[in-house]
């Protein structure tokens, strides 16, 4: 999928001859980089300047245009080949490099080279169509997909999930490497229940949260749930995503790939428009807003399955941010469409692994009446303990599953510890 529609995605070139020209030192920037620098009214400063650079960035030519785009996609590449989850480059912040999270540690890459700000700033630009960049200078961000032409997995171009932000008066840029594979989900360790409760096929309707911090697998959760379903019976598939990352290919199910932004003006508008669509399944990538929240309860009332993320740490978190994003007057009355519509809230962290890798540890919350009536009496604090004893219907704290992991060695328990939630339980159980 293209990420700009007034600029084609920046797709690889056939500049480089191999291995040996991707390892080589990195030479200087296009002329047209350092032309429009030299450029700059002296009395050009902060913002004012950053919008010189993205307006003399727009008139640059298709070659000029090519060629730091080249640059960029060395950039990506690395990424792919270091097995990084992220790259960073931008502002003053990276003090000249490129920097990815490999195993879950940011690092600079040395053999990059270093950039001045300016230099940077035009880089990023680059990548950006119209609309993209009048939202980096209006709202300071500007989320957008993009297209690397490797070879992959699935056969299809690699993609990544990019955000351009402005830092101090400089573009700054995240590119999040999108998995070109989608897992299992019996891989994903859940308890046969949960994964039950997942599947279309058995439970029709309701809403299963995904949640964690950013960087946590909820993406990767979540194509492994679509797609279990897309394998398993005959229906339709909507996802509304900002920006779209893995694209499923339609198996037995029709899947609708729908970009906020792009193809529709907002999460909240993609929902609505859903239910005119037929959906047996939506897809809502982020529940970030009361009215995306309003509308996914909506949806999820008129009898649909559906699946979201929100960002935070624990089902007990989960349920009071919520409940807190709507006004006072309405709060009582939306913890108990929550209590009616919640089916599961699964909360992930990604931990270093022994060995090296991640691995990913969960809190589950099976919503049964127990749960329900603790949500619809604001008993949240009672939550906890029904994941704590209820293992044999697939839930289980966060502190639960870390200790399980440590025991059999694939964390350190010293690591255990600094992800968990509640550190006074898992020193008991340790």
């Amino acid at each position: 999928m293209s990420q700009s529609p007034l600029k084609d995605a920046p797709v690889a070139g056939n500049n480089t001859t191999g291995p040996t020209a991707e390892s080589s030192p990195p030479a200087s920037l296009p002329d047209a980089c350092h032309r429009i620098i030299d450029s700059i009214p002296e009395s050009y400063r902060g913002q004012r300047r950053l919008r010189y650079l993205a307006e003399e960035t727009s008139k640059l030519s298709v070659e000029e245009e090519t060629a730091l785009r080249e640059r960029m996609r060395r950039f990506a590449k690395r990424t792919l080949e270091l097995d990084a989850s992220d790259m960073d480059l931008g502002g003053r912040a990276c003090d000249g490099h490129v920097w990815y999270r490999v195993d879950g540690d940011k690092r600079p890459e040395e053999d990059l080279g270093t950039y001045e700000p300016m230099e940077t700033d035009i880089l990023i630009l680059n990548l950006l169509n119209e609309k993209q960049t009048r939202q980096l200078m209006e709202e300071g961000a500007a989320d957008f997909s993009y297209r690397l032409d490797v070879e992959s997995t699935d056969g299809r171009p690699r993609r990544f999930r990019a955000t351009a932000y402005s830092d101090y008066d400089h573009a700054a840029l995240n590119m999040r490497a999108i998995t070109d594979e989608v897992f299992a989900l019996e891989d994903l360790g859940f308890h046969e229940k949960i994964q039950k409760g997942m599947m279309f096929r058995h439970v029709r309707d309701g809403l299963t949260l995904i949640t964690g911090v950013t960087g946590s697998g909820k993406s990767t959760t979540l194509d492994a749930i679509i797609d279990a379903n897309n394998q398993d019976f005959p229906g339709h598939i909507v996802i509304i995503a900002q920006p779209v990352e893995y694209m499923h290919k339609p198996k037995k199910c029709i899947v609708r790939h729908r970009e906020v932004g792009k193809d529709v003006v907002s999460f909240k508008a993609g929902i609505t428009q859903a239910l005119r669509q037929d959906p047996d399944i939506v897809m809502i990538g982020e529940m970030r807003d009361p009215e995306t929240i309003q509308a996914a309860l909506e949806i999820t009332d008129s009898g649909h399955k559906v699946f979201s993320t929100l960002h935070t740490s624990s089902a007990m978190e989960t349920i009071d941010r919520i409940v807190a994003e709507v006004p006072p007057a309405e709060q009582q009355r939306v913890r108990h469409r929550l209590a009616d519509v919640l089916r599961c809230v699964i909360s992930q962290q990604l931990l270093p692994k022994m060995g090296g890798g991640r691995q990913m540890a969960k809190e589950v919350l099976r919503v049964d009446s127990s749960a329900r009536a603790a949500i619809k009496n604001d008993n949240v604090g009672e939550v906890y303990q029904m994941m704590w004893e209820g293992g044999q219907g697939g839930q289980t704290t966060l502190e639960q599953d870390l200790y399980r992991l440590a025991r059999k060695k694939k964390i350190k328990p010293e690591h255990a510890l600094d992800y968990a939630n509640n550190k006074k339980r898992l020193r008991r159980l340790f």
